[in-house]
This record gives C-alpha cells, structure tokens and sequence, in this order.
C-alpha cells in the first residue's frame, strides 16, 4: 500500500489451481466422519455436563451476574406492570380461543414459571398470543361447534361443553408442547429460518384480520356461532350482516368509547416514551372504570350485555390429555409449534441484539415446549408472547425474567382473590382491547408498495402469504406461504442472472460489460459468471445461456465439422479433390458438392479426426466443395465460479458434457475462483479426463485472462491497436439530453 494514496501494487508470479498448489503447501487436516460425530456427541465428561446443565437451566446464568441494587426494583416495577396488562390481555384473548375467560388467567400464569427456569431471553413476556389463540380456537369450534353434536370423541361424555372445549385446547397445548420439546431436544431450532420475515408479516396481517372479525360479535352484542375452515371469515361476515339489524347499542358505544380513548394514550404514549418514566396502562384504567361502570348502572340486566361473569377462585387440578384429540388435532399443531416458537424467537432476538446479550434458539424449542406441558395440565392453552406485553415489560425497566415472575404473581393474586371483581366487566371492553392492539399487524400492509419497488418475489409471497391464510384459514395459508417462498428461492436459484464480464480498463477488475463504458475485451475471449450454485434444476438454463453468451453452438458446429471432414475425405478419396501448396484444389471438371453423410449422428459428437488428410483444417477459411460450417471466433471461455457454492452429481455430468462440446470445437476453457471442496469433490467424481483437465482451473479471474493474452499474444497486439482509434461515443441518459463524448481508448496494461 502506498502511503498517502488510495492505492496498491501487488507483484507475483501467475497462479493456475495446480502451480498455486504446488507452490503453497497446504494444512492436511483430517476429516471427521459421521460415525466421530456420533462418537463425539456420545463421550461425556465432567466439563460437558457442566456446559449441559448450564444450557438447560439458564436461570444460573444470569441469577449469578444478578445486581440487586441496580435491578430489583426495575424488575418489581415492570413486574407489576406486566402483571396487570397479562390479567387483562389473558381474559381478552381467551375469547379468541372460544374458551371461558378465566382460562386466560392460567396461561398467563403457570407457563411463565417454567420459562423463568428454561428461558434464555429476559425480557419477553410469556403467556397468550392473539394469533395462536386464533388458531386453538378455530381447532376447539371444529370439535365442539356452537351449534350441532361435537365430534365423536370418547373423552367428552359427561362434560359440558365449556369443558369440553377446555379438553380440546389443554389436549392441543399438550401436543404442541411435545413437538416443540421434541424438535428443541433433536437440535432443530434452525427451523425458524424457514419463516421469513416477510412470510411472518403477511401471515401476522392475515392473522389480525381474522381477530378482527371475531371480535365483531363482540363488538356489536351479536351472537355468532363459531366457524372454522376454509372461507370461515366469509361465512362469519355474512352471519353479521344478516344480524346487524340486532347490533346492541349499548355494546357499540362502550366499544367505541374504550377504542378512542386507549388509541389515543396509546399513540401519546408512543410519542413521550422517552419523557414517560413507563406507559400509562390505558388498557388498565379503562378495564376498572368499564367494571365499575357497569356494576353501578347494571348493564347486564338493563341493557342485555353480554358480561365476564362468573370467575372460580383458585386453581382446578391437573387433567391427562386426551389421546383421541391428539389424532384429530396432529395436522393443526405443528403449523401452531412452529407460528408461537418463530414468534418468540423473533422478538427474543430483537431485544436480545439490544441489550448485548445471546439466546439459544434450541433451548428456547425447550423452555416453550417444557412450558406448554405444563400449563397444559393445569387447563391453560398454548403460550408465546404478545409484541405489546413484552414491549411493556422491557420499556418498563424490566432487567431479567425475575419481571415475568412477578407478572405471574400479580396474575396469581387476580385469580385466588380479586377476580370476583371483574365480573361485571363488559365483554364488549375486552374485544375492543384486543382490537385497538391490532393497530401494529394491520398495519403491516404498508410493507406491500415497498416490497413491490424493491423485491418483487418477496412481495408475492407476503400477498400469498396473506391472501391465502385469509380465505383458507391460518393453517393453510401458513402452508401455502412456505410453499410459495420455497418455490420463490427454487425459481431464484433455477433461473439466476448470468452475465458476460469485461475488464475494467487499466485494473485487475471485471464487471458485468453491460454496465460499464471504459471496459476492455480481448478478441476471442469471454468470461461467463454464474451466479449461482449449479444443480439438477437449473443445469440445463446455465448450459442454454452459455450458449447465448458464446454466439454458438458448440454441439451443432462440431456436426458440421465432421460431415465436412468426412465429406473431404471422401472427395479426396475419389479424387475430385487434390491438396497442394496452395490449399485444396479441384480436380474435376465439374462443380463439387457436399455430400450426403449417411453416418450415426453419436458419431458425430466425437472430437474432430483429422487422420489420413494431409492437413489439419482451418475451418475459419474457405472450404472446399462449397462446404458451410459456422465461424467460431471465439479461442478462449473463462467461467467465473466464484459465486458458485455447491455443484450436484447431475450438474456435474452435465457441465462437463458442455465442457467437452467447447473443447472439441477447439475452445479452450478456464475455471476460476473454484471454491477448494468444489475443486476436491471433481477430483473424486472422476470429472477430469483425457479432455477436460485439471490444468484449466485458475486462481483468479486476472490470471487466467494474463495466461490468455500470453498465449495469444497475436490477437491482443490487434486488438491494442484498433483501441487506439479515437471514437464517438453517443450516450442517452434517462431524463436527460444526448450528450457526445470523445474519448481516446488507451492500451489496456495488465
């Protein structure tokens, strides 16, 4: 590096793959086999089971850096805070779940207890998610519907529905626990990365719209069934229209009244967080002035309003799951296992990257399933986090999950002696709640004109993603939008963006030639770059657009060239044809004509035979007997592997197939920046043979061009030459006017 100066001299010798290898010597490092993986993974000792329980219980992590001073009181505040926001938000999405309200409240409590121990984040807090609860619920009216028999399971005899319907989410929860434990002890936490952000916001928006539409009945004081399935939303809607004639008045201006009034503090909120020492819980307030109200002025029996009622104090014991459930709920709860551990992880990691600390995405699978187990035999359903809670929890100053465990006290103190004051309270409130907290996931549909300007695939599969979890119902649309994105990433990979490189004048660079003005080629040579890994699926486009990129094809040139080698060989056997200083000449007085070949057309997919014709032929010259076989200008193809990461067995039989049809058509083919494990599994898949050799492999794109121009010097000095020209270069620039730019071509050092 120069001082001073932006810029640097390098000098050393050319490198092709095998000089550099030979030169270099490299590390010989052995490989572990499957079976030491195994091997390893089985040896214990007593460090490993250190790290082991470590790993499980992170509590001993962070209780061992725990500052009392500074920490505990944040947490007691934030504790507190959460608490009261989870007592509310557990009695409102309970609703989502078609379950009795006050089965809120256990999922808001006993999952929390054992995320404290198992958990890695600090900050989220554990307990209902609207979109989960949407989906449990959609699975509970499927089994125990509001109108006609439940489904024929053995476990509902004897049981009212409401505890039927407690069976079917405790079940589901329980099952969905399994799974997620499952997948956390088998070290398939990677699943997540599946669920693209994009994927997450369509099926999120898709999922608000739904809540949205659920709550209505709430709302307006109607009573709808409950409906699940395909185009359920559209039967629920048309259910509504038909009633809205019996829309209780009452119900729409309580609902009104709470909705205006949390979206403003709310949006106050947002604005003066950063003077606020912690939000105003507006959810909170208008909760006990909607109970006292209505417990004054009697809304239930005055107005017909539809009320919480009647909440059990205590806990009810723990109940076995049902194993009919399991098999008629296994399909709906691996979608919901992936959906509330992908919802979690998401919003761990964000606060997670904001306070400088790391989370396991495996002992998260554990902590959550572990989690759902447990609350599931204690009557809760399937737990995650809600955006909001934790959103409170952390801007509340909450330090570690000692918070959560405080919320989870506050809950329990709700439950054991002050829930008979909610009773009074409006179920209208409690809808209108969960409504104004979608304002975040409706929303997201600002995401669409941004994706559509700047990425069109993923834009399509959020549309996909939404439209389908929509009118097919959150399940399948969850499906339908992983299909769409891996499709998306297939059809990327399948149909990349190859292009032909051309140097930058006066540098070792290469860009693509179609975006750049001061660019040097030299005659007879291409560099064609893959952008890509090569694979079964799109081998057959590379080698289609390798074609494009020479101008030829190599297949169809090296046919005519045999039939007009074997065509001279003919007329030079029947003596129509003499060779001579000169070339070759005719020797009959009549015009000749190419021949008819009659041969195998396999044979003429072999390597040119010159034997037993006194010259080899220069087919870029004028043939005998009126023979037509197309120019190849083309001496040189480098093919830029840089971007290329992997190769299959069927990329590899058929890239060397294209190899060869350009070697035999006397093309002389360079590989550069080939990835070392690429470059080591053609050595052991036996790619190289007596045509394609290692030899054509080069360090860099820079050598391989240098070894170019060295070995056809002839063609560099006339193409210099003609570089020289002074031009005039006529350029359009959008928007703009034809601007003229001369510009003298200098000779291209390298």
């Amino acid at each position: 590096m120069r001082p001073g100066a932006q810029q640097y001299v390098v000098a050393r010798q050319l490198y092709s793959e095998d000089s550099f290898t030979e030169n270099h010597e490299k590390v010989y490092r052995q490989r572990k086999t499957m079976l030491d993986h195994f091997k390893q993974y089985l040896t214990w000792d007593a460090k490993r089971a250190k790290n082991a329980a470590l790993s499980l219980l992170p509590i001993i992590s962070w209780m061992k850096i725990y500052q009392i001073k500074k920490w505990l009181i944040s947490d007691i505040v934030s504790g507190v805070s959460t608490g009261l926001v989870a007592v509310l938000q557990g009695l409102a999405y309970c609703l989502l779940a078609s379950l009795p309200p006050w089965y809120g409240l256990f999922s808001a409590f006993f999952p929390v207890i054992i995320y404290f121990f198992l958990g890695t984040s600090r900050h989220i807090s554990v307990g209902p998610f609207p979109v989960l609860c949407l989906m449990i619920g959609s699975v509970v009216t499927r089994l125990v519907p509001d109108v006609g028999p439940p489904a024929n399971i053995t476990g509902f005899e004897g049981l009212s529905m409401d505890d039927q319907r407690v069976l079917v989410a405790s079940s589901l929860t329980f099952l969905v626990g399994i799974m997620q434990l499952a997948m956390g002890v088998m070290q398939v936490g990677f699943v997540v990365m599946y669920l693209s952000d994009t994927l997450v916001s369509g099926f999120t928006t898709a999922a608000a719209i739904h809540i949205l539409v659920s709550q209505l009945k709430f709302i307006l004081g109607l009573t709808v069934p409950g409906l699940s399935g395909p185009l359920s939303l559209i039967y629920t809607l048309e259910i509504i229209f038909n009633k809205i004639t019996s829309t209780n008045v009452c119900d729409v201006v309580i609902s009104l009244v709470i909705m205006v009034v949390v979206f403003i503090v709310k949006e106050l909120n947002d604005r003066f967080k950063a003077k606020l020492p912690f939000p105003i819980p507006i959810e909170v307030i208008m909760t006990v002035i909607a109970c006292g109200v209505s417990y004054a002025f009697d809304f239930k029996t005055r107005f017909g309003i539809e009320v919480v009622g009647f909440i059990p104090q205590g806990y009810e014991p723990p109940m076995a799951p049902d194993l009919d459930i399991f098999q008629e709920t296994v399909v709906e709860a691996f979608p919901m296992a992936i959906v509330g551990f992908a919802v979690a992880f998401s919003v761990a990691k964000v606060y997670s990257v904001k306070h400088d600390y790391t989370i396991d995405g495996n002992q998260e699978l554990i902590a959550f399933g572990a989690s759902n187990i447990f609350g599931a035999s204690f009557k809760s359903f399937a737990a995650s986090t809600a955006l909001s809670r934790s959103a409170v929890q952390e801007s509340t100053g909450g330090k570690t999950q000692v918070a959560g465990l405080l919320s989870a006290i506050i809950v329990m103190i709700v439950t054991l002696a002050v829930g008979f004051l909610l009773e009074p309270l409006p179920k209208s409130v409690l809808g209108a709640v969960v409504i104004v907290n979608l304002k975040g996931m409706l929303m997201q549909v600002r995401d669409v004109p941004y994706l559509w300007r700047r990425d069109k695939p993923d834009c399509v599969v959020w549309l996909a993603t939404c439209i389908a979890s929509i009118f097919l119902g959150l399940d399948f649309g969850l499906a339908v939008g992983l299909g769409v994105e891996l499709i998306s990433v297939v059809l990327r990979a399948q149909f990349p963006r190859c292009s032909v490189l051309a140097n930058i004048k006066g540098t070792d660079i290469y860009r693509d030639r179609k975006d750049y003005i001061d660019i040097h080629e030299p005659e007879g040579v291409k560099i064609f770059r893959i952008p890509s890994p090569i694979f079964f699926a799109n081998i057959d486009f590379f080698r289609t657009k390798l074609v494009e990129a020479v101008g030829f094809n190599p297949l169809r040139v090296l046919r005519k060239r045999n039939k007009a080698v074997r065509t001279i060989r003919k007329l030079l056997k029947k003596g129509d044809l003499q060779w001579t200083s000169k070339g070759f000449t005719n020797a009959s007085c009549r015009p000749l004509k190419e021949l008819e070949d009659e041969s195998n057309i396999e044979e003429l997919d072999m390597p040119t035979d010159f034997k037993d014709l006194p010259t080899r032929i220069d087919w870029n010259a004028d043939l005998p007997a009126n023979i037509s076989v197309p120019r190849v200008d083309l001496h040189s193809l480098i093919l830029d592997f840089a971007a290329v990461s992997f190769l299959d067995i069927s990329a590899l039989k058929g890239l060397k197939t294209a190899l060869k049809e350009l070697i035999r058509v006397q093309v002389e083919i360079y590989i550069v920046a080939c990835d070392t494990y690429i470059l080591q599994k053609l050595h052991d898949c036996s790619f190289f043979d007596d045509e394609v050799l290692p030899s054509m492999f080069f360090l860099t794109l820079h050598d391989a061009m240098l070894h170019i121009l060295q070995k056809h010097p002839e063609r560099t000095e006339e193409k210099s030459h003609n570089d020289k020209i002074i031009t005039s270069v006529t350029i359009h620039h959008p928007g703009g006017s034809l601007r003229s730019r001369d510009r003298h071509a200098p000779e291209t050092k390298f």
